[in-house]
């Protein structure tokens, strides 16, 4: 019988604190929406803990009542305030271009709003081939079958569950606010200080493949 043809490759990558440091404009952008709606958020708390969704963050500072309300105006000043200040990550460029030196494609996966992950995207020329957004742990693990991922690349011990339910190898970095440790226990399959390891991982697990 002959062997199964292996899945084109299809690296799906977090986006905050794996592929881009937003943490400097995510904290303006609470900033802003402290100035804006009165009610105090601690900007440089939220951002040691970034990873999952908004509302999450959003839920320690405002009630229930005024929600939605938060979630609208955050993402109204959030191209103002978050996108300028916000770098790659250490080889992240190069991340991306070993994936198309093997031939396949690159998919962002994140927490993030969509448009808010595309405008990062486009102001730092790091080009994904899809994006999809306002995904969190199980959650992702939907994008990353109907997008066909064989490998999930992130900083969160959630993108070590979306990996492991996705059925693909989880590649963690240890650049957010996950210790190593805690990656392998989620069930990471190899853990990287940073994306600058990432070209020879993925070179090695072809090989193997």
């Amino acid at each position: 019988m002959p062997s199964p043809t292996p899945a084109p490759l299809t690296v799906g990558f977090d986006l905050d604190m794996t592929l881009v440091d937003s943490r400097p404009g995510i904290a303006a952008t609470f900033r802003a929406l402290t100035a804006e709606t009165g009610v105090h958020v601690d900007a440089e708390l939220a951002v040691s803990r970034l990873g999952p969704p908004l509302r999450t963050e959003l839920a320690h500072w405002f009630p229930p009542e005024r929600m939605d309300a938060a979630v609208t105006a955050y993402r109204r000043l959030y191209p103002t305030y978050a996108i300028t200040p916000t770098l790659p990550m250490p080889g992240a460029r190069e991340a991306l271009d070993a994936v198309r030196a093997h031939g396949g494609r690159v998919l962002v996966v994140t927490a993030k709003h969509g448009r808010l992950a595309r405008l990062h995207l486009d102001h730092l020329g790091l080009t994904a081939d899809e994006v999809a957004g306002d995904l969190f742990a199980e959650e992702k693990a939907v994008a990353l079958k109907e997008h066909g991922a064989t490998h999930y690349v992130g900083d969160h011990t959630a993108d070590m569950t979306a990996a492991r339910t996705a059925g693909v190898p989880g590649i963690a970095v240890a650049t957010g606010p996950c210790p190593a440790d805690d990656l392998r226990a989620a069930g990471a399959e190899l853990v990287l200080d940073d994306l600058t390891g990432f070209p020879a991982a993925i070179g090695r697990w072809i090989r193997l493949a």
